[in-house]
C-alpha cells in the first residue's frame, strides 16, 4: 500500500483533531455533574495526558506562560458553564466570535495595520451575534449567551497571548492552564457530588481524548499543513458539535442560533480564505508540506 503523503497525513489529522474537539457539547451536556466539577476532573486527566505525551516541553515555563494558562482556563471553563445553561450551538458559535475580537484589539496591542477586511467582517459577525438573543425568552438561555461571548473573549485573549509568546511554550500553556482550571475549581468542592461510573467515563473523555490526545492529534497535523487549511478544517468542530447533540440528546437550536452561527462562521472562513491564501502566495512552500 502506498504510503500517503505528508501533506495529506497533516489534513487528516486536523480533520481528526475537530472531530474529536466536537464531541464536546454532547458529553457536557450528558454528564450530570456541576459544571465545576466537571471541568476539575476533566483539567486533571488532561494535564496528566500533556505530562506523559509531551514531558519536558509541558513544564517548561515564562511569564506569559501562566497568563495565556489563565485565559485558557476561562475559556474551557465559561464554555462549560455556557454549553449547561443554554444550547450547544449558542455555546460553540458565541465561542468561536473570538476571532472578532482579536480582529479588533490585536491592530491596537501589536500596532499592526487594521485592514478593511476586518472591518467588514466584524460587522457581519456583530449581526450574526445579535440573532442570537432575538426571541430568548429563557433567562437561562440569555445568561448563558452571555457567558458563552465571554468565552470566546477569553478565546482571543489567548489567542493574541499566544502569538506575543515564544513557540516552545505552547504545549507548557495547555500543561500549565489545566493546572489552572483545577485549582480554580477547588473552592468549589462543596458543590461536588457524588460521580457515577458513566459520568467518570465521559469526563475522562473529555480529559484524556478530547482535549489531551485531539491536540497532539493537531500538533502533529499543524506541522504538514498551511495555517489557512488547519484554520478552515478546524472549523468543522462549531458545525459538528450541536449536530451531535440535536441527534443524541435532542435539542434542537433555534432557527436565529442557526442563522447566526452561519453567518459567524461563514464570515470567519471567507476572510481567513482571503487574507491567509494571499499570504501563502508569497512565501515558498515547504517540502514537508508537498511530501517531497
Amino acid at each position: 500500500m502506498k504510503q500517503l503523503p505528508e501533506h495529506q497525513k497533516g489534513i487528516i489529522a486536523i480533520l481528526i483533531a475537530a472531530i474529536i474537539w466536537s464531541s464536546g457539547g454532547i458529553l457536557i451536556k450528558l454528564i450530570t455533574l456541576h459544571p465545576m466539577q466537571l471541568s476539575f476532573i476533566r483539567a486533571i486527566f488532561a494535564a496528566l495526558v500533556f505530562a506523559i505525551i509531551f514531558r519536558k516541553k509541558a513544564f517548561i515555563f515564562n511569564g506569559m506562560t501562566f497568563i495565556n494558562g489563565i485565559f485558557y482556563a476561562g475559556i474551557l471553563i465559561l464554555f462549560v458553564i455556557a454549553t449547561k445553561l443554554t444550547t450547544a450551538a449558542n455555546a460553540i458559535f458565541l465561542q468561536y466570535t473570538a476571532p472578532i475580537y482579536v480582529l479588533v484589539f490585536e491592530p491596537l496591542i501589536n500596532k499592526t495595520e487594521f485592514k478593511r477586511i476586518n472591518l467588514i467582517t466584524i460587522f457581519v459577525c456583530f449581526t450574526g451575534m445579535i440573532l442570537f438573543f432575538i426571541g430568548e425568552l429563557s433567562f437561562a438561555h440569555v445568561e448563558g449567551n452571555i457567558v458563552a461571548l465571554l468565552s470566546g473573549i477569553a478565546f482571543a485573549a489567548f489567542l493574541i497571548g499566544m502569538r506575543n509568546n515564544k513557540h516552545e511554550y505552547q504545549y507548557s500553556t495547555i500543561f500549565y492552564g489545566n493546572i489552572i482550571i483545577a485549582l480554580l475549581c477547588i473552592p468549589f468542592a462543596g458543590t461536588f457530588q457524588t460521580v457515577t461510573a458513566s459520568d467518570f467515563l465521559m469526563v475522562s473523555f473529555l480529559g484524556i481524548v478530547q482535549i489531551g490526545i485531539a491536540y497532539a492529534i493537531f500538533t502533529y497535523g499543524l506541522k504538514r499543513v498551511f495555517a489557512i487549511e488547519a484554520s478552515l478544517i478546524g472549523m468543522i468542530e462549531p458545525v459538528l458539535n450541536p449536530v451531535w447533540v440535536l441527534i443524541w440528546y435532542g435539542e434542537v437550536p433555534s432557527l436565529f442560533a442557526v442563522t447566526g452561527g452561519i453567518i459567524i462562521i461563514s464570515a470567519i472562513a471567507i476572510k481567513t480564505f482571503i487574507t491567509e491564501s494571499l499570504n501563502v502566495r508569497k512565501i515558498k512552500i515547504p517540502p514537508e508540506v508537498t511530501g517531497s
